[in-house]
């Protein structure tokens, strides 16, 4: 028998616990997940949270009876540290963890494992930019459905305010020059744009959008052309005449460097520093490792082995120092296996990117304003699923894994959609294969254009309304949940 242990149940780790809970049905292999959380959420329907549109109920359900009809142990807890050879009293791998439900809140344990699948996610670091964030700080977020509940009754508010005369400034983006993640941000604005359309105020507000992006439509990609109409256009061009359709001003190039009430400073790549005022901002934070750490037998700490200095784990992937014009696809993980320990895989947000897809760029006082890579939606799913059938394959004999989920092998796919009315919403889509540009095999935009795309329109919107019952339905492992896609 087997102990396959994954820390974490977003979407990466729960993709990995369903799959492999169904195909390891009946054998005498165990599954276990550690969670700090009881609630699975649907995170990109948490902008329709963020905007009133859906609650907390709609977008989140309670993981542990899922997994009890999976035959799945869960730990409500959170994973403190790894132990990949054991210790002077466990001769086996294990992982210390700290329980987070109410029963047994700060008590810990040890769980030992044959397979690890370090599934995480980030630390949601607001910490970076002092005053940014709903916990201290002065602006709000969207990336937890609590968060998003805050923020629409900080949106109400000033909806209320606009109701009665006055103005007010929304400003939504990223609130550091290392964020990933604009595309969650990208969709927010366009929601409070068609909020305030509904509630007959939109005259009486300004709405900014503030970024670390060289140009609109990067989304730490390094920027993408795209087929729209039968027609080559690029990022800048699709996201710029969605915002000037709407009256929306934007800042790029920006590093937000502190936020106090009702102001956000920053900076510019070309050494410029500013003010910008607001009534009401929404900024996404910078992502960081959850700060798990590493031990060797002898007690020695040894997280600078398996993790990189932002706390993400290191994986298949060349983490050798290039020039930026020598980075290529063939520097991304494929099989998400740590190189010192065959036993550990990551995926999703926890693995540590070899480099940015976008440029690195530096202002003239050194602070970086680039994006970092995207790793979430479908890049997370396929990361799931192939470490997950590599697991099952390697408890059958295979010496090594059997499947590959590169980001420059794979794709994605983006719906920005405003409002969850079935009949007045509409929704930027946008597809993009791969994700890492590949200049080799598509040496004139680095991507397959038959399969890179965007439009604009109420189908698009259909599609999120009609996802977000599929990805739900799916994830609570509903009947032929395995014939949906991921």
């Amino acid at each position: 028998m087997a102990r396959i242990l994954i820390l974490g149940a977003g979407l990466s780790g729960h993709t990995v616990a369903r799959y492999l809970s169904r195909w390891l049905k009946g054998s005498a292999h165990q599954i276990t997940v550690v969670s700090p959380k009881a609630l699975w959420n649907w995170i990109p329907s948490n902008i329709w949270v963020g905007v009133g549109e859906m609650t907390k109920k709609q977008v989140t359900f309670e993981l542990g009876p899922v997994y009890r009809k999976a035959g799945v142990d869960f730990r409500q807890a959170k994973a403190i540290s790894v132990h990949p050879e054991g210790d002077g009293e466990l001769s086996r791998p294990f992982v210390t963890i700290e329980y987070t439900d109410d029963q047994r809140a700060g008590q810990t344990d040890k769980i030992d494992y044959d397979y690890l699948v370090n599934a995480t996610g980030p630390k949601l670091n607001f910490g970076a930019t002092p005053g940014l964030g709903p916990d201290g700080g002065y602006t709000v977020s969207v990336c937890t459905p609590e968060h998003a509940i805050e923020a629409n009754e900080k949106l109400q508010e000033n909806i209320k305010a606009l109701k009665q005369g006055e103005t007010r400034t929304f400003v939504v983006g990223t609130g550091h020059g290392m964020c990933t993640c604009q595309g969650a941000a990208f969709e927010y604005i366009y929601n409070i744009d068609h909020c305030l359309r509904e509630n007959g105020v939109r005259d009486k507000a300004r709405i900014m959008w503030i970024s670390n992006e060289y140009e609109l439509g990067d989304f730490g990609m390094g920027g993408v052309h795209i087929k729209r109409g039968g027609y080559m256009t690029n990022g800048k061009v699709f996201a710029e005449s969605l915002m000037v359709e709407r009256n929306m001003e934007w800042i790029t190039r920006a590093h937000v460097s502190k936020i106090e009430p009702g102001k956000i400073h920053y900076e510019t790549l070309d050494g410029t520093e500013a003010e910008l005022d607001f009534d009401f901002a929404m900024l996404i934070p910078p992502f960081a490792g959850v700060g798990l750490k590493a031990y060797g037998k002898d007690g020695s700490d040894m997280t600078d082995q398996l993790f990189a200095p932002n706390g993400m784990m290191k994986v298949d992937a060349d983490y050798s120092p290039k020039p930026y014009e020598d980075w290529s696809k063939a520097d991304w993980p494929s099989t998400y296996q740590n190189p010192l320990y065959k036993n550990i895989f990551t995926v999703g947000i926890a693995f540590a990117p070899p480099h940015p897809i976008s440029k690195v760029m530096k202002s003239p006082k050194g602070t970086q304003i680039s994006p970092t890579p995207p790793r979430t939606g479908m890049p997370s799913a396929a990361m799931g699923r192939a470490v997950a059938a590599s697991i099952r394959d390697m408890l059958n004999g295979a010496p090594e894994p059997t499947h590959r989920a590169s980001m420059g092998e794979t794709g994605a796919a983006c719906v920005a959609s405003t409002g969850s009315d079935i009949l007045k919403g509409t929704a930027a889509t946008m597809t993009v294969f791969p994700v890492v540009p590949d200049y080799e095999t598509f040496p004139e935009y680095g991507r397959d254009m038959d399969l890179t795309f965007g439009e604009i329109g109420l189908a698009g919107h259909w599609m999120k309304y009609i996802l977000h019952h599929v990805f739900i339905y799916q994830a609570k492992l509903g009947p032929g949940w395995h014939l949906l896609p991921d």
